[in-house]
């Protein structure tokens, strides 16, 4: 049987890809173990202080735990420090809407500064998460849009990515909708894929770097805006 050389050469470049990638996946995972371990160390006192705002403003636990959909579709449980009032059914009102009731005084500091993430760290420590990658999406949404979700969930989820700079005002945007659920499922949730999709597509450690670069402009920015 004959053999072309084009067919030799397509052969060789798809393994050269495949170990480049391979190479990439273990350089980006080596980089999120050693930011997520210096990152948990160096915010420990504020890991506290927050901690310690939480207990002494509302009952209930310091962290707020709920499942997400991870890599090739296994469930994990995402960690943030708990904003919202103890007993609060997330099942039942998965969506933050604009000023929600639920949202506790502190835990609307933490909301607007983002620092009710940085539990994800553990998250990525343990292998759940990246820093950057698509956001981990609910079960129930992942469901409705399962086809779209297989290229997605080729690369762990991520603490930030393209969608989350894009609608870090998500829950204003939804306060203005008539039906804030359908808003979500119709318009914001299928931009978030593309943008997730567009993400695998384009990912690479510079790529990350400079996603992280903007959100912590973003978040800086947004800041000062709320001070001024």
């Amino acid at each position: 049987m004959k053999v072309s050389y084009t067919s030799i050469n397509s052969m060789r470049r798809s393994r050269k890809t495949d170990l480049q990638d391979t190479r990439q996946n273990a350089t980006k995972r080596i980089i999120d173990v050693a930011a997520a371990t210096s990152g948990l160390v160096l915010l420990a006192p504020v890991f506290l202080i927050v901690a310690l705002l939480i207990k002494s403003t509302s009952r209930g636990s310091v962290l707020f735990r709920h499942q997400r959909v991870g890599r090739h579709f296994r469930l994990f449980d995402i960690l943030k420090f708990r904003t919202m009032i103890q007993d609060t059914d997330p099942l039942n009102r998965p969506l933050t809407v604009g000023k929600d009731a639920r949202i506790t005084r502190v835990g609307r500091f933490l909301r607007s500064t983002k620092i009710d993430e940085l539990p994800q760290l553990v998250n990525v420590l343990k292998g759940d998460m990246s820093l950057v990658g698509p956001r981990p999406e609910l079960p129930r949404y992942v469901k409705m849009f399962r086809e779209d979700y297989e290229k997605i969930l080729c690369v762990r989820p991520g603490i930030t990515d393209i969608a989350s700079i894009k609608y870090r005002d998500e829950a204003a945007l939804l306060g203005r909708a008539d039906n804030p659920e359908q808003e979500y499922v119709e318009t914001i949730l299928p931009t978030k894929i593309a943008l997730a999709k567009k993400y695998v597509d384009q990912c690479s450690l510079q790529y990350d770097l400079r996603l992280i670069q903007t959100t912590i402009w973003t978040l800086v920015r947004g800041r000062f805006k709320t001070v001024g």
